[in-house]
């Protein structure tokens, strides 16, 4: 009896946070519902829109570009710096908590603070640019470059997390196998290539994982900086989803998207577990 007691606030919070959630979500995908008014039923006329629906496909593009720039430059980055971290350098520690420094910080401030960075006439960075003799980039108000943007910020806001997990990954990997590449002569190339790389595939597979199910979950950075355009090019499909609940009061047709957009994740993810696990 005592066991049940103790695990009960686990249970509650599992069916009041998460049970219930899931399944009212479900049922909320085959009704019309704007909140005020009583649930309409209307059968699977939400899928139906949904495929048709040209805003949604746009946003999940504009996600997987997103994803395209963000996921390898999230780890080449991390990488570069955990291996430089995991050499004897002066004031490790200090660096160390500088990379991690901007995961803690909120993603609103960091997204304030990056749109300022970014603006055309007085942005630091388009200031920095004009004095080395370069031109001003419209880097959140070109339709063509601003996810791209949005991606480089995401990245400088994450990559502490992922320095931390590559360092671990790295410090794992046994000295010997160094040991005997170095009494075989290879270069510093090749123990990378041949040893540390294999080594610390699992933590890349982590990596990848972790950053593709983060990237899907684009809506801070676009909200704040630049509310889906210019003309919907940075639009998420998190954001759209957004939309569609608080703005326009699609309720029914809101848990649509999110329902098929959770599944889009789950078969990314799943295959890309598979490609990896593939190569090893």
């Amino acid at each position: 009896m005592i066991s049940y007691f103790l695990v009960s606030p686990y249970l509650v919070h599992l069916i009041l946070f998460v049970s219930f959630p899931v399944i009212f979500s479900v049922v909320l995908t085959f009704h019309k519902w704007n909140i005020i008014s009583e649930m309409q039923y209307v059968g699977i006329d939400n899928y139906s829109r949904l495929f048709q629906d040209r805003l949604f496909w746009k946003s999940l593009v504009n996600t997987l570009t997103f994803l395209v720039v963000h996921i390898p430059l999230q780890i080449v980055i991390a990488l570069a710096l955990a291996y430089f971290l995991d050499q004897k350098i002066f004031c490790k520690g200090f660096f160390r908590a500088t990379f991690f420094l901007p995961v803690v910080i909120s993603g609103v401030v960091v997204t304030m603070i990056w749109k300022q960075l970014y603006g055309v006439d007085t942005g630091l960075i388009n200031k920095l640019l004009v004095s080395i003799g370069l031109g001003k980039v419209e880097w959140i108000i070109n339709k063509n470059i601003a996810m791209i943007s949005i991606a480089i910020m995401a990245t400088w806001k994450n990559v502490g997390l992922y320095v931390i997990l590559f360092l671990v990954g790295l410090q794992s990997v046994p000295q010997r196998y160094y040991e005997a590449a170095d009494v075989e002569g290879a270069s510093r190339w090749q123990k990378f290539r041949y040893i540390t790389l294999p080594a610390i595939n699992p933590t890349i597979f982590m990596v990848t994982i972790l950053s593709t199910i983060g990237g899907f979950n684009l809506f801070i950075e676009p909200y704040i900086m630049t509310g889906g355009g210019p003309l919907n090019s940075t639009l998420s499909a998190v954001l759209y989803i957004y939309k569609q609940a608080f703005e326009f009061y699609h309720m029914g047709y809101s848990a649509s998207l999110g329902l098929i957009f959770a599944f889009i994740i789950m078969m990314v993810v799943v295959i890309q577990k598979y490609m990896i696990e593939k190569d090893e």
